[in-house]
């Protein structure tokens, strides 16, 4: 196809293709991507109707100007990939961003090919630019049908929390949030007051294993002045702060004995009574409280109130660790990776599918906070293209540390696993052993044959990630 500058050319055409000239233009126009047809020196030779919406820019204004003025792409300034197209080049599909004649940022995904003759000599280039925000919306439709409030998942654990939220929400009964260290406990006290009537009133936490027992009691309850040594004048407190709102208790299980009396007393009573005063004040204040540990052991050993615990416990929400959640993990990637590439204001294109795989089988012992600090973590590092997993913490990609472990180092000369169904361990069974003993040789086993790799040995015995990790933590295998 030859074709003079638009501003005086006439229509150009498709010969060969049908019985009769099709003129090029008119059928371009009916295509609703955007096409865009460069000489060999990258200047605009035909823009069809899409683009043209697109960008702003009519065909005759784009004629036989370079495409970067045209479509003033970040990625034309720096590494435009036509310049190193020739006429043997594969298809490049890459997604980038152009900026419209209203100055407004436009996210695209682009498709560059080479055009060549009947000789097979490069004539030119087509791109097809493909508006991504409907993509964009979509994604964030769907993904705000798996969260509530700031809390993200559709495992079916968090769908379940995810029911009860709004109802819990609407009670002014105490709640005990329980879960490991970063599975979002703060997120779902929060979620709650702000779904609840009292998201006017304010919302207060205290962390119970931050301060010393006596700062601790004038943080919550308040004091008068002159209470005691350096009480130089009237402090409130933080249940008088929550007055008409939720007050969060962080760490339940570190709250000293002498001040779970006082807070069941006002669980009771409802009634504040500050240090150094005699006479109480009515606080109208939702408590909620979370702890990693288990309350119930600490009940047993006496380091906590059973009484208390049965006033806190009436309403419980336990949070699943992330190994459990195995359908939020890539859910979870993403929206880091798109907050994160957008507070930094990094231009990665994505996620490497080596490195994807490491972040789905990795155990997150700090769950989705430490999940949040990988990606911060990859994303600070990575410069452009995609996160690949040199640009994720060391302590993910080196050799696991599962084979340090003095029951591994033995063994790993010896025989791997026979098979799938570890057949050989019902062959030749000690009568002294137990199911125990020999479910935890197979695990070891077949971690010594995968090398360590949690996902590997899981798929070899056939168990799903969770319950291997599950296990493991049982036998206490995953503990040097």
């Amino acid at each position: 196809m030859n074709r003079p500058p638009l501003h005086h050319s006439p229509l150009p055409r498709i010969q060969g293709l049908f019985k009769r000239i099709v003129d090029l233009e008119p059928l371009a126009d009916e295509i609703p991507i955007g096409i865009l047809i460069l000489d060999t020196n990258r200047r605009v030779v035909m823009v069809n109707r899409a683009l043209q919406a697109l960008t702003g820019f009519s065909g005759h204004e784009a004629a036989n100007i370079p495409c970067y003025h045209f479509l003033r792409s970040k990625i034309c300034v720096t590494r435009c990939p036509v310049i190193k197209m020739t006429d043997i080049s594969e298809a490049l599909c890459f997604e980038n961003d152009i900026i419209n004649r209203d100055r407004q940022m436009i996210p695209v995904r682009t498709t560059i090919a080479p055009l060549k003759s009947r000789d097979g000599e490069l004539s030119g280039f087509i791109e097809t630019i493909e508006d991504m925000r409907p993509l964009r919306n979509m994604d964030a439709i769907i993904n705000q049908a798996y969260r509530f409030a700031n809390i993200i998942g559709k495992s079916p654990q968090m769908e379940k929390i995810f029911q009860i939220l709004p109802v819990i929400a609407q009670s002014n009964s105490s709640v005990l949030i329980t879960g490991e260290t970063g599975t979002g406990k703060d997120l779902v006290a929060e979620a709650i007051h702000q779904a609840s009537d009292r998201a006017k009133g304010t919302f207060i936490k205290v962390n119970c294993g931050a301060l010393p027992e006596t700062l601790l009691e004038s943080e919550l309850f308040g004091h008068k002045k002159g209470a005691f040594t350096g009480a130089a004048e009237n402090k409130p407190g933080r249940f008088r702060l929550a007055h008409n709102g939720t007050l969060f208790l962080t760490e339940i299980g570190d709250l000293p004995l002498s001040l779970q009396v006082k807070l069941l007393t006002f669980l009771d009573d409802k009634v504040v009574y500050p240090l150094g005063s005699t006479k109480g004040f009515q606080a109208d204040v939702r408590v909620i409280a979370a702890t990693h540990r288990n309350l119930e052991q600490m009940v047993r050993q006496g380091s906590f109130r059973s009484d208390l615990l049965f006033r806190l416990n009436v309403v419980r929400i336990h949070l699943p660790p992330l190994r459990e959640r195995e359908a939020d993990i890539r859910l979870l990637v993403d929206h880091f990776f798109n907050t994160l590439t957008s507070q930094f204001r990094k231009n990665i294109e994505g996620i490497s599918s080596k490195a994807l795989e490491i972040l789905k089988q990795y155990p997150y012992p700090g769950n989705v906070r430490e999940l949040r600090n990988i990606m911060e973590y990859a994303v600070n590092f990575c410069q452009n293209g995609q996160i690949q997993p040199a640009q994720l913490p060391a302590y993910m990609t080196e050799s696991n540390d599962l084979l340090s472990l003095p029951y591994i180092q033995e063994n790993l000369e010896s025989q791997p696993v026979e098979n799938e169904k570890n057949n050989k361990y019902f062959k030749h069974i000690d009568p002294g052993q137990t199911w125990e003993d020999i479910e935890k040789k197979m695990i070891i086993d077949a971690l010594i044959k995968v090398r360590g790799s949690r996902g590997k040995a899981s798929e070899l015995l056939g168990w799903a990630r969770s319950t291997l990790w599950r296990k493991m933590k049982q036998y206490q295998i995953d503990k040097k």
